[in-house]
């Protein structure tokens, strides 16, 4: 039975539907590009990451005369770098038990297979989450918990006003707010058992978006942040030609505490006085700041404190990307979202395209004499047998490879509740 080219394909069809019905967050994000790294150029292959092209946005001319759009393309990788792997051992006799039938199947999918799916299914999930740190917008309290409906209108009215797409939203709640949104929506909730993992996480549709609860939404302890921090230098304005490839820009600052390793962290938002947000279709300026995302940690220097830190969105202050009303003003003062050193749970609302997954079928080794592969819905596991005559032990080896990238992290916000 060991040896027997079946019980590769019982086993892998089972991991699959396993590692599927176990994906929650995995289920909601986009999947687009990832029939490309499957795909050869000439009989080559594209490798550990292919170039997409970011959205382009463009403003209508007026009048009779023709107003034509400067080419203003833009890419970005979509990168494919994570592998999986698990092994389990089985007897011969072990694996005859179990298949001999429909129920031994099913009792190797519950016994085996089904728990290291699951971890795997919570280890690209969690991947997902952690995305967070990239996303600049944020409503709430830092630390407050998500109650009540109002608490979660506060984050779709913000991407409305960013005028994100209305179709395709998705709530990501920890478990607390999501007891928190479950004690004002108690009579909503379908107790059957007999779900995979995304329905029962699933929360009723709030404004229009699907609600989810996660055990993987992620908890950001912001960076010291202490010290009073400006801008430090007027002018700091970029162009989108000059930023479009990082969608990233430095800004300088001072005022932070001196000498300071980690003044602020990767994932903290920041706003700047004076600096407001604008529509990202017609420009026209909105009631609240621009937030912006520190994309990597930075330390303080000595004397006035100063900092060079890593913003998105970059500030383009005109034309058809432009993100802020102005450019900021020499010492116009920095605050920082939440309290220095302070962890804070991540919930999110998000459109679908704002991240991506990529699961890749993964090459079949040439020297494995049984191997299995299945890739259906956008998800592929392997699984490689070896055998050893001396103990009669076939051990499987289990591969996911995976990637996920923030392709449009200015489609989601974070969100905290409201006092």
């Amino acid at each position: 039975m060991a040896n027997d080219l079946k019980v590769q394909d019982i086993i892998v069809r089972e991991a699959q539907y396993q590692l599927k019905n176990a994906l929650v967050l995995g289920n909601l994000v986009s999947r687009v590009h990832e029939g490309e790294f499957a795909s050869d150029v000439d009989g080559w292959k594209k490798g550990d990451k292919v170039r997409v092209k970011r959205p382009e946005n463009f403003i209508p001319g007026e009048g009779a005369t023709l107003s034509v759009a400067e080419a203003e393309e833009a890419t970005m990788d979509v990168v494919v770098d994570t592998q999986l792997n698990k092994g389990l051992s089985f007897t011969s006799k072990e694996l005859t038990l179990f298949l001999s039938g429909p129920k031994g199947a099913r009792r190797i999918g519950e016994e085996k297979i089904k728990p290291l799916m699951h971890a795997f299914a919570n280890r690209i999930d969690s991947d997902l989450a952690g995305l967070y740190r990239h996303v600049p917008n944020h409503v709430g309290t830092p630390g407050l918990t998500i109650d009540s409906y109002p608490d979660y209108l506060k984050g779709t009215e913000r991407l409305n006003e960013l005028a994100v797409p209305m179709d395709a939203r998705y709530g990501l709640l920890s478990p607390a707010d999501d007891a928190g949104l479950k004690g004002a929506f108690n009579n909503y909730y379908d107790t059957a058992v007999s779900r995979n993992a995304l329905q029962k996480a699933r929360l009723p549709m709030l404004d229009g978006s699907d609600v989810y609860m996660s055990q993987n939404v992620k908890t950001h302890l912001v960076g010291v942040a202490t010290g009073t921090p400006l801008v430090q230098g007027a002018g700091q304005a970029v162009s989108y030609a000059a930023s479009k490839a990082s969608y990233t820009q430095t800004l300088n600052t001072d005022g932070w505490t001196n000498s300071t390793t980690g003044i602020l962290k990767a994932g903290d938002i920041i706003t700047i006085a004076g600096v407001f947000a604008v529509n990202p279709v017609d420009g026209d300026v909105l009631p609240f700041l621009r937030q912006f995302v520190v994309r990597a940690d930075a330390d303080s220097g000595a004397s006035t404190g100063p900092a060079a830190l890593t913003i998105s969105p970059p500030i383009i202050t005109s034309g058809p990307y432009k993100t802020v009303s102005a450019a900021p003003a020499d010492n116009a003062p920095i605050t920082v979202v939440g309290t220095g050193g302070t962890g804070y749970r991540q919930p999110m609302i998000f459109h679908k395209d704002a991240f991506h997954l990529a699961v890749v079928p993964m090459e079949m080794p040439e020297g494995a004499a049984f191997k299995a592969r299945i890739n259906e819905d956008g998800i592929s596991v392997r699984v490689v047998s070896g055998y050893g005559i001396t103990d009669d032990i076939s051990t499987w080896r289990f591969d996911v490879l995976y990637g996920v990238t923030p392709v449009s992290p200015n489609l989601a916000v974070r969100l905290n509740g409201t006092a």
